[in-house]
């Protein structure tokens, strides 16, 4: 199922969801997945307890494609209501992050076509309630579609699946010596990269919220580098994009910035969950300069510190 994809043009900021919803209490709420990480639909599971279980969602683990043992997590419970019960209930297993984890829905509704320009970003409040669970808001067929942040529950449930900086592979700088843009539309990944890329002492970060806001900064430094006559690595030296989010996506972002004769020097790394083979030649094909998977963000603020200080040896 997550093959349909392939057919979606690289750059053209479309995506493709796959509707779910789940039966709470008193409701019924309808929630989106992007279908590039979805693995499978199926059956319900015959699942084992697993010991020491960090939260009640997580139901147990069953066996799936080649013995790989997936945990399953029951999205009613996780989000505050009773267990799914319904005999006809679903399985959704995704990939993302390198791992698998499958999701017990109530049912499955269809999948659509869609840009991200028609998906909202969820407002302050709706991000406070909904503890920065949801990324994004698609009103479909007079439903509202509240597309959740799957990285950050896994991240909750499985903490050593949180984004992660290891261990300097070298020593500490004393001041930041490079500027760059972060673009991501989770306000606790942006949050953790701030912490994690400051306490790293390389970089001083901007951060934008989606593509189209990336877009417009960008655009606003290249008419401040020509109005002052200075290049545009004078002001900003690299740039880290998230794949998913709303008005714009990184892949759309990348094929802009690639495609600008003055902003394309700047070196552009994709840091997604989604990276695979598909998505990595996805990747090359609109420009990006490297793509690294969630959480490892030491490997990618190695590989652009090395960016960088290419282009400086170039000049």
């Amino acid at each position: 199922m997550s093959q349909t994809n392939i057919l979606l043009e690289t750059g053209t900021n479309e995506l493709e969801i796959v509707e779910f919803f789940v039966n709470l209490d008193g409701y019924e709420g309808h929630y989106g997945l992007n279908v590039a990480k979805v693995v499978e639909i199926g059956r319900r599971q015959v699942v084992t307890a697993m010991p020491e279980m960090p939260h009640p969602a997580v139901l147990g683990a069953f066996s799936h494609r080649n013995g790989r043992i997936v945990p399953l997590i029951d999205m009613a419970r996780y989000l505050g209501s009773a267990p799914i019960e319904n005999e006809d209930a679903k399985i959704i297993v995704t990939e993302f992050n390198t791992v698998c984890t499958a999701f017990l829905v109530s049912g499955v509704n269809r999948i659509y076509r869609l840009s991200w320009t028609d998906v909202k970003a969820p407002g302050n409040f709706l991000q406070n309630i909904s503890q920065s669970s949801v990324t994004g808001v698609v009103q479909l067929e007079e439903r509202v579609i509240f597309l959740l942040d799957l990285e950050a529950i896994v991240a909750e449930l499985h903490p050593s699946m949180a984004i992660r900086l290891d261990a300097a592979t070298e020593a500490p700088v004393e001041q930041p010596l490079y500027h760059i843009l972060h673009v991501d539309d989770s306000s606790s990944i942006r949050s953790l990269v701030l912490n994690l890329l400051g306490q790293d002492g390389r970089f001083t970060i901007d951060q934008r919220v989606n593509g189209q806001e990336a877009w417009d900064y960008l655009k606003a430094l290249k008419t401040k580098s020509e109005e002052e006559g200075k290049p545009i690595l004078s002001y900003l030296q690299g740039i880290i994009s998230d794949i998913e989010m709303p008005s714009m996506d990184g892949l759309a972002l990348c094929k802009h910035v690639k495609s600008d004769p003055v902003l394309k020097v700047i070196p552009l790394a994709i840091f997604s969950s989604m990276i695979n083979d598909s998505l990595s030649r996805k990747c090359s094909s609109v420009g990006a300069d490297a793509q690294y998977t969630k959480p490892d963000l030491r490997a990618l603020a190695d590989r652009l510190t090395e960016l960088i200080r290419n282009n400086v040896a170039a000049e």
